[in-house]
């Protein structure tokens, strides 16, 4: 499956107020399951000595699916194709790195 197809495919399931017009409830939704990606890290790290077994693993990996998700569901609210802003970030990426400013901080490296 590409992203775009993901993209339509996550459309489908989206229930909340306003979809179509509402890029808040997404922002929201993103930032509460960003955050439960690093709360469940951050217990491998505390619980397991940051050994990542399979269970860890497989508990994060359904996390960032919602991630994922409302990204995608953002990505529509902004009239964004996934497809779009991943190559977008990649191209960022490159000509960062081509121009060595991976490192340091500032969205204009």
């Amino acid at each position: 499956m590409d992203l775009n197809e993901y993209q339509v495919k996550a459309r489908e399931t989206a229930f909340y107020p306003n979809v179509g017009r509402n890029p808040i409830y997404p922002t929201l939704g993103l930032s509460g399951e960003a955050g439960e990606v690093a709360d469940k890290v951050k217990k491998v790290l505390r619980d397991k000595n940051g050994s990542f077994d399979l269970l860890s693993k497989e508990s994060i990996k359904l996390e960032l699916g919602d991630v994922l998700w409302y990204v995608a569901q953002l990505s529509s609210e902004l009239g964004f194709e996934l497809e779009e802003i991943a190559s977008a970030n990649l191209e960022k990426l490159l000509s960062r790195s081509l121009r060595g400013k991976i490192s340091g901080d500032g969205d204009n490296r």
